[in-house]
């Protein structure tokens, strides 16, 4: 009798689970977390959670089950074979395959080999076994995206010739550009937590008829960890805890995440805190002008000049971070999907180091004092998804958002007038934002479409303190107060033609405002108007095709354009980019435009080779850039308490950018692979003159080469990044004014060395609950700075994490 009410109980238990399906590595047999298992017949998808498992109750009658996940060949399955299986799917790992999911291209999950754009993903595997410091050293991974540093706590991606403003930056759907991105090197993407990233891709060129204003030169979009559901009746526990120590810069990192899942409610935390002290440059090879031979410090109420008792450390350069993450997921049935999420990030104040390394003509300290203040940055996120066929659509995605920036300058003289004067500005935006954005697919057909609507409140003060008498000294704002507010609709289509040929035609309409009120500054300069109101709008489109001649190779080529409306940096803002030039507000601006034509090629030989070049060309025009100006007539105003000569954002300039990105994988016997990434970019720009000069943020040839090694629970890379030399004849004419940041030639005029490094990094995975990873970057000690980075690359440095999972 027993026997039989067991053999029931098992069978009843059998009945329960036989759609919990488990996927694991081939090699490890370890868990698949986040495999992407999606049926067009049926129109409904799911993911594996963090135990690699996922109920296929609502595949039971599906003949087309699509299952991918990045860095693993891609499956088509029907139902009846994962049945026959066992539920048990084991996936093999692979680099060659041209199959692979993005989202960047149309904010939808799309086959990479659907899309005419250039598209290069970074995984969490990927980051597990790099472990960079931050999200810019992320990027940096990639091979194809160039970091400058003008500061330890910040960096500023380059891409295709272009950077800060001109690039965007979305997580989890949401646009993080604000209306005070400028167009010098910005830093808020150090606000966002590596370890709490489940997928970075960079979608180059213009994307700006799905992302709308900055996607000119490409686009970052950033997918944080997801709640993951219990594919039983039973709740499933997961999550990791990470130390990490660099020696570097004496980095003390810990991470801890935690998400618990039933079958509809599932909610993670994460925070993750970094110590990082003042950053060693390398020893070897590298030229002197690099050194820190002294700093500032306050000694007796008097600033005075210190000896640097090692002059390879960067003092001030340390700082601290601190980043959390809260995400509750509601998931009802198949068909809705509900998501908030919670973030914010905050780092202590930290030095702009390469300020603090500029001198006066007599050999002093240009600044005893410049900092950042903390960066602070907060989300809230609500997203809503429905899967379902409808007449309008297939897909629905609903996004409201919330955002907070917080921003500060604080700055002080050493010597001059100024020099009891310590300043502070401090710049917040709430950032306001809607996406409504629709799928529809019929037959050959496919339709992406959507509306978008943006409110950007800026409020800037500025403040100075007498920091001998303590008393308040008058000070004007960076920016006037503002409203940049912008509404946008878009239509993507992409028709079908047959297995080999698909072709692509999208278009966006955009309407912009800005509405600022200058009446605090009118105490400080003398301007003719107290506000000002632009509005425009801005038509942009795209067009291309991929053709497939066969499942080994992919042909594309694309025509886009984008565009980047005027912003309050570009309107209202009040600095000294250079000793007596000050930039000031002009209202008659209107949108820059760029036009990109790139053509992609990818082909895999036999499982084997995998081969991939892509070229392409822009050119911006309408171009806003620093031109002399005039107020009231005057050339020059009184600034600072000096006067200094006058200039100001103008529609005025063109610049043409033109290069490639080639891209070589070799998979070798016995675990063994050999990749590599080089990039080519060569770009012009009109300077104040009318001067043709070289581009500012057209990055020097640069690349990445590894021979990787796997095996079982092994990881292992070893592999050489290195950069192309800018020359004196070749540096941008702006960069020339900066000296101090550069290496001096034969001649004594600043340029930027070639450089490379060494490295290697390993992962072992104990077991599943357990594993440690070791790095030695730059392993030949050598003293470089990226081109345009205020800050000298990292010496020798030995990184060691632990992490556990559960």
């Amino acid at each position: 009798m027993a026997r039989y009410i067991f053999t029931l109980v098992f069978l009843c238990c059998n009945l329960s689970f036989a759609q919990v399906v488990s996927f694991k590595d081939l090699s490890t047999n370890l868990p698949l977390e986040q495999v992407f298992i999606s049926s067009k017949q049926l129109n409904i998808n799911t993911t594996t959670n963090t135990k690699g498992q996922a109920n296929l109750k609502a595949f039971k009658t599906a003949n087309d089950i699509d299952i991918q996940l990045l860095g693993y060949k891609p499956l088509l399955m029907t139902y009846a074979e994962i049945e026959q299986s066992g539920f048990l799917v084991l996936m093999m790992s692979s680099q060659l395959s041209l199959d692979e999911l993005v989202v960047s291209a149309s904010r939808a999950n799309q086959n990479k080999r659907e899309v005419p754009n250039k598209i290069t993903s970074v995984s969490s595997k990927d980051v597990a076994l790099q472990n960079p410091q931050t999200v810019a050293d992320l990027l940096a991974t990639s091979g194809e995206v160039f970091v400058q540093k003008s500061q330890q706590g910040g960096g500023s991606p380059m891409i295709r010739g272009f950077s800060a403003n001109r690039l965007l930056y979305t997580v989890d759907g949401v646009r993080m550009n604000t209306a005070i991105f400028r167009s010098g090197n910005i830093q808020n993407v150090i606000s966002l937590d590596a370890f709490a990233i489940e997928n970075t891709e960079v979608f180059f060129g213009p994307g700006s008829v799905i992302y709308g204003s900055d996607a000119i030169g490409g686009v970052m979009s950033f997918r944080t960890l997801t709640p993951q559901l219990s594919a039983k009746d039973s709740m499933i526990v997961g999550g990791k805890a990470v130390m990490r120590y660099s020696t570097a810069n004496n980095e003390k990192t810990a991470h801890a995440d935690l998400n618990f899942g039933w079958k509809k409610w599932a909610f993670v935390s994460s925070v993750t805190f970094s110590d990082f002290d003042d950053l060693r440059m390398g020893n070897n090879n590298g030229p002197d002008d690099y050194l820190r031979p002294f700093y500032v410090q306050r000694i007796n109420d008097k600033d005075s000049i210190v000896s640097n008792p090692n002059p390879l450390v960067q003092t001030p350069t340390g700082y601290t971070q601190i980043n959390t993450m809260q995400k509750l997921r509601f998931k009802p049935n198949q068909h809705w999907d509900f998501t908030y999420g919670f973030h914010y990030s905050e780092t202590s104040e930290y030095s702009r180091y390469d300020r603090l390394i500029e001198l006066t003509d007599n050999g002093n300290p240009r600044s005893a004092v410049w900092n950042y203040g903390p960066q602070k940055w907060m989300m809230n996120n609500v997203t809503v998804v429905n899967n379902q066929t409808r007449k309008l659509y297939n897909r629905m995605t609903i996004r409201l958002a919330q955002q907070y920036f917080e921003e500060s300058r604080i700055d002080r003289n050493f010597s001059g007038g100024n020099r009891f004067r310590l300043r502070t500005q401090t710049e917040q935006v709430n950032a306001y934002s809607v996406n409504a954005d629709f799928e529809k697919s019929h037959n050959k057909h496919r339709w992406f479409y959507g509306m978008e609507g943006v409110i950007n409140d800026v409020i800037s003060r500025g403040d100075a303190v007498h920091i001998v008498t303590g008393d308040d000294i008058p000070t004007p704002d960076r920016y006037p107060s503002s409203v940049w507010s912008s509404y946008a609709g878009y239509l993507n289509y992409q028709y079908k033609a047959n297995d080999k040929l698909l072709l692509q035609s999208g278009a966006r309409y955009s309407y912009y405002s800005i509405v600022s009120d200058f009446t605090r500054h009118l105490e400080f300069y003398p301007f003719d108007f107290t506000s000002s109101t632009i509005t425009n709008d801005a038509v942009t489109g795209s067009i291309g095709a991929v053709i497939t001649p066969s499942k080994t190779w992919t042909i594309s080529a694309n025509l886009a354009t984008g565009f980047r409306a005027p912003n309050v940096d570009d309107i209202g803002k009040i600095f000294d980019f250079q000793n007596k030039q000050v930039v000031v507000p002009n209202a008659n601006l209107k949108a820059e435009y760029s036009y990109n034509a790139e053509l992609n090629i990818s082909k895999v030989f036999g499982d084997v080779l995998k081969l991939d070049l892509t070229g392409f060309y822009t050119q911006l025009s309408n171009a806003l850039v620093r031109r002399e100006f005039t107020v009231n007539g005057q050339d020059s105003i009184l600034y600072n308490g000096e006067m200094s000569k006058v200039f100001a954002v103008q529609n005025a300039a063109f610049a043409n950018v033109y290069g490639g990105h080639a891209g070589i994988e070799i998979k070798l016997p016995a675990g063994f692979s050999v990749s590599s990434r080089y990039n080519y970019q060569l770009g012009v720009e009109e300077m104040d003159n009318g001067d043709i000069s070289r581009s500012r943020h057209a990055a020097p040839w640069f690349g990445v080469s590894r021979i990787s090694y796997k095996y079982k629970q092994l990881t292992a890379q070893v592999y050489a990044m290195y950069s192309g030399e800018v020359s004196y004849r070749n540096l941008n004419e702006e960069e020339r004014q900066k000296p101090t940041i550069y290496a001096k030639d034969d001649n004594g005029n600043p340029y930027s060395p070639r450089w490379y490094t060494l490295n290697a990094k390993a992962m072992y995975q104990f077991s599943k609950h357990f594993s440690t990873s070791i790095g030695l970057e730059n392993i030949t000690d050598q003293r470089y700075r990226p081109y345009s980075s205020g800050l000298v690359a990292p010496g020798r440095n030995f990184i060691l994490s632990v992490r556990a999972l559960f």
